[in-house]
């Protein structure tokens, strides 16, 4: 069976969009459940991964979702383009928050597990517990100030 690691990225197309040329990947990979397909949109002037679409193209097979894939009009690959730049990520600050926000907590996990394990000593444990979750306080009480503010 195949894992989720092991993706392939097949060339789809190449479609004027928004002025510029873009080449049309398709992103196939096992979850462990079903083949899933994601659309990849990289400007030709560029040297980087491109921007995903966020539809996603299901199928029991790596070939089915390939066909389907293959089967997407140019208006459809165009549409599908626009749709991933509207969506693309825009909040930044949120999104480093949030970023922050999960670090502390798997950071809290962590030191609770080796206090539990014997690691750490209960008493040292449990003040880095208590700073840190006085840190998550302090990050959640800013979430606001991000809120809805693109960068």
């Amino acid at each position: 069976m195949a894992s989720y690691d092991e993706i392939s990225q097949p060339h789809l197309a190449t479609i004027d969009s928004e002025g510029r040329r873009y080449n049309v990947t398709v992103r196939v990979g096992y979850d462990g459940v079903e083949y899933v397909g994601r659309l990849w949109f990289a400007d030709e002037s560029w040297d980087d991964l491109g921007l995903p679409d966020r539809g996603a193209l299901p199928g029991r097979t790596r070939d089915e979702v390939l066909e389907a894939a293959h089967r997407l009009t140019t208006e459809d690959l165009i549409k599908r383009h626009r749709r991933a730049l509207s969506e693309k990520r825009r909040f930044h600050g949120l999104r480093k928050a949030t970023d922050d926000i999960l670090a502390k907590i798997r950071y809290l996990n962590q030191v609770a597990i080796s206090m539990r394990a014997g690691l750490l000593d209960v008493e040292g444990a449990a003040q880095e517990i208590d700073l840190t979750e006085k840190q998550l306080h302090s990050l959640i009480d800013r979430l606001a100030a991000f809120a809805g503010i693109e960068d």
